[in-house]
């Protein structure tokens, strides 16, 4: 085994699995338990160390170790993507949203990923658009040199291998089939992975945090390659749409908080959390149901406000 395939090895199954005894504002009749992908890896952390995984591999593989991909300001996918190249030795290239940002002060995000080596290259929207046209992507092969091209979010065919492991990790953890397994929704790339890899008794619950997305028109239809069976399901809780929050959820994360003394963000994880708790409210899940939420980390983008309670 090679010492990048050893590294990743090492880190595979270290997300522990964590019973959360009371964790709502009001008693819920489900046995909750929270899948903690955010404690895989100090900095490339949750879902974005899954998608990764196998796309280092496969760089590796055809001796590239350049890695070029595409994000916003604020993209988990670019701060995670900086991360393992500089833990495990591959040169990063962030295409960013926005060429205005070109001359602003770098926000906390970006300034990361500079920190760890990426260079950091701003188009405008227009051109952002074409991301997955391999004319421009030729382009850019062309002005970086020879580059292992990851999509916008990380979610490919390889991404979807690594998070497929997920649900075989916490049946071997709980000893038992859970009856739901939830994960926050961006691009799909982890939900595919559950329903993909889910047994015909689980119910996956895909939460929707993007106003007006439907998982059946995901491209390049990430869950169609997950589709292992019909028990997968949408379920939105977008709050007014992607990075947009509420009063209502601001408070219900505080809440949680400081009941679990899980730290959650309002963009993902947070309104997943949220949506289980409404659900229960409304009697969607059985009584004494097994529920599985996955923390997909993601925590460099939580919000200042959610510490000033």
């Amino acid at each position: 085994m090679d010492e990048l395939a050893r590294q990743l090895a090492e880190l595979a199954g270290n997300s522990p699995v964590q019973l959360l005894n009371d964790p709502f504002p009001e008693p819920i009749g489900i046995r909750l338990y929270l899948k903690r992908d955010d404690l895989l890896h100090p900095l490339v952390s949750g879902n974005k160390w899954r998608k990764l995984k196998y796309n280092l591999l496969e760089a590796q593989k055809q001796n590239l170790n350049t890695l070029l991909t595409f994000g916003g300001a604020y993209s988990n996918h670019l701060y995670a993507t900086a991360a393992a190249g500089q833990v495990f030795g591959f040169k990063t290239i962030g295409i960013v949203r926005g060429d205005e940002l070109a001359t602003s002060a770098r926000n906390p995000t970006l300034a990361f990923c500079e920190s760890c080596g990426m260079t950091l290259y701003f188009v405008s929207r227009a051109e952002y658009r074409q991301k997955n046209d391999p004319d421009f992507q030729a382009d850019l092969i062309n002005r970086f040199g020879p580059c292992y091209v990851i999509p916008e979010g990380g979610t490919n065919e390889l991404a979807i291998c690594g998070t497929t492991e997920i649900i075989p990790e916490l049946i071997a953890q709980l000893s038992r089939i859970p009856d739901y397994v939830c994960c926050p929704v961006g691009t799909g790339g982890t939900v595919a992975g559950l329903a993909r890899s889910a047994p015909k008794e689980t119910v996956v619950l895909g939460f929707v945090v993007l106003k007006g997305l439907d998982l059946a028109k995901l491209e390049p239809e990430p869950i169609e390659a997950g589709r292992a069976h019909a028990r997968l399901r949408q379920v939105d809780y977008p709050f007014g749409g992607y990075a947009k929050t509420t009063p209502e959820l601001i408070a219900f994360i505080q809440a949680f908080e400081r009941k679990t003394g899980v730290k959650l963000e309002q963009i993902y994880t947070g309104k997943m959390l949220y949506g289980i708790y409404d659900l229960a409210r409304q009697g969607y899940f059985p009584n004494d149901a097994t529920v599985v939420a996955v923390h997909t980390g993601g925590l460099q983008g939580r919000s200042k406000e959610l510490d000033v309670d």
